[in-house]
């Protein structure tokens, strides 16, 4: 196939243009390198079989020649990045995805959407189905990034009813591995780099909201087949394991020898951050047969190794 990936150069997409590529896929990759980086894909250049074009896609977007499918990623995604760039990440959800759907039209080539758990809010639900509707706070700060998904996931079945676009919906639970970025305010490279660094790592609250890990292999693996299936409704991809943050942050400092601790912090969490998230993965188990295989203590060391030389 060839294939356009959008958000190339981000944490998933660039991890999305090694899977293709190894699959014999023919890659488009696609940033304007707004909160991506091409260190990322730095090690594809040269490839006949990858092609990097430096482009916003809240613009008209024009490929030259066949498409086979598009892969939606382009979008900030850690709380620090839509805070940052509120209007930017509404655009990409809105403007963007009309225009990523819009060539796939064109080509009539299969579209996969990278929605997120986030379309849940803060959930009365739970675990959450792919059925639940969310309960999501629209005008707090944090209804920049769940708008913006939420909007994308109605024009993408919008374009599927009425245009007949072969399209997917995939939404992703937390998930972790190398290419994070350090500084992307999320909770796995923040305690990783604080821990590294021997510094106690950081609780808010008393540390009793959840959250699941999703290592990144499990989570392509899951997009790819979602991808190669015929299923065309919304599936939840995450790991369906829930422990607290402050479990969470006893294991890191166990796995890093860590003799800085946890120090407690009046929580200042962003307003609607959600206090329980984990996943109803029947869906995807029964449609893909698909279910993580990589666990935490796994995952999570190949991840320090990963930041070991990049913590200052």
């Amino acid at each position: 196939m060839r294939v356009l990936i959008t958000g190339a150069a981000g944490f998933l997409g660039s991890h999305l243009c090694d899977r293709f590529l190894a699959e014999g896929h023919q890659v488009i990759g696609m940033d304007n390198l707004l909160t991506g980086n091409t260190d990322n894909i730095a090690h594809l250049a040269g490839r006949d079989d990858f092609l990097f074009i430096k482009y916003d896609v809240t613009h008209y977007i024009y490929i030259d020649g066949p498409l086979d499918a598009v892969l939606h990623f382009a979008s900030p995604a850690s709380p620090i990045d839509y805070l940052t760039y509120p209007i930017q990440t509404l655009k990409v959800g809105g403007l963007g995805t009309h225009n990523a759907l819009g060539v796939a039209k064109a080509k009539g080539a299969r579209f996969l959407l990278a929605s997120t758990s986030e379309i849940y809010g803060d959930p009365l639900v739970h675990p959450q189905t792919e059925d639940y509707a969310g309960n999501v706070d629209t005008i707090g700060p944090r209804g920049v990034y769940d708008e913006a998904k939420r909007f994308a996931e109605a024009i993408t079945m919008a374009y599927h009813r009425a245009h007949g676009v072969d399209t997917r919906i995939v939404r992703i639970f937390n998930t972790y591995g190398p290419r994070m970025r350090l500084d992307d305010g999320r909770v796995v490279p923040n305690f990783i780099g604080q821990a590294l660094r021997c510094e106690p790592l950081t609780v808010y609250g008393d540390g009793s909201q959840t959250r699941s890990f999703c290592y990144v292999s499990d989570l392509i693996e899951g997009i790819y087949r979602l991808l190669m299936s015929d299923y065309n409704q919304p599936v939840n991809i995450g790991n369906p394991t829930e422990m607290t943050i402050l479990e969470f942050a006893q294991f890191v400092n166990t796995l890093t020898d860590n003799p800085g601790g946890i120090v407690f912090k009046e929580d200042s969490r962003i307003k609607g951050d959600p206090q329980t998230r984990q996943p109803d993965i029947t869906r995807a188990k029964t449609l893909l047969g698909w279910e993580p295989v990589i666990d935490l203590p796994t995952g999570l060391q190949r991840t320090i190794d990963y930041f070991k030389g990049r913590v200052r």
